[in-house]
């Protein structure tokens, strides 16, 4: 099994991971780290793929991993902003499908 491989399945696993998280929890924190969580597995799969070549790694990847990062943390960032209005709003930080009455 070659590193490549490697960071694939394991890219593959942390997407899978927040998927699941991110249907399970009704929290907006955890559902902020789990969208993060999925962003690392598509990442660490890019770089897979930019390192499948045994002469030379493929840079085009590379860079958009490191532009992805950046829209990441200011995405992250935006959505904490939400959450925090939301949360002072409502007075919780959960979304739930039942009205309260």
């Amino acid at each position: 099994m070659s590193i490549a491989v490697l960071y694939a399945l394991v890219g593959i696993g942390l997407f899978c991971l927040g998927v699941y998280a991110l249907m399970i929890h009704a929290h907006l924190l955890r559902k902020i780290l789990a969208l993060n969580i999925m962003g690392s597995g598509v990442f660490m799969v890019l770089l897979a793929l930019a390192g499948r070549t045994e002469i030379m790694p493929d840079p085009v990847p590379a860079a958009m991993v490191i532009t992805g990062i950046v829209v990441a943390v200011s995405a992250t960032a935006f959505a904490l902003a939400l959450m925090l209005k939301i949360s002072a709003v409502t007075g919780r930080a959960e979304l739930n499908d039942e009205e309260e009455k």
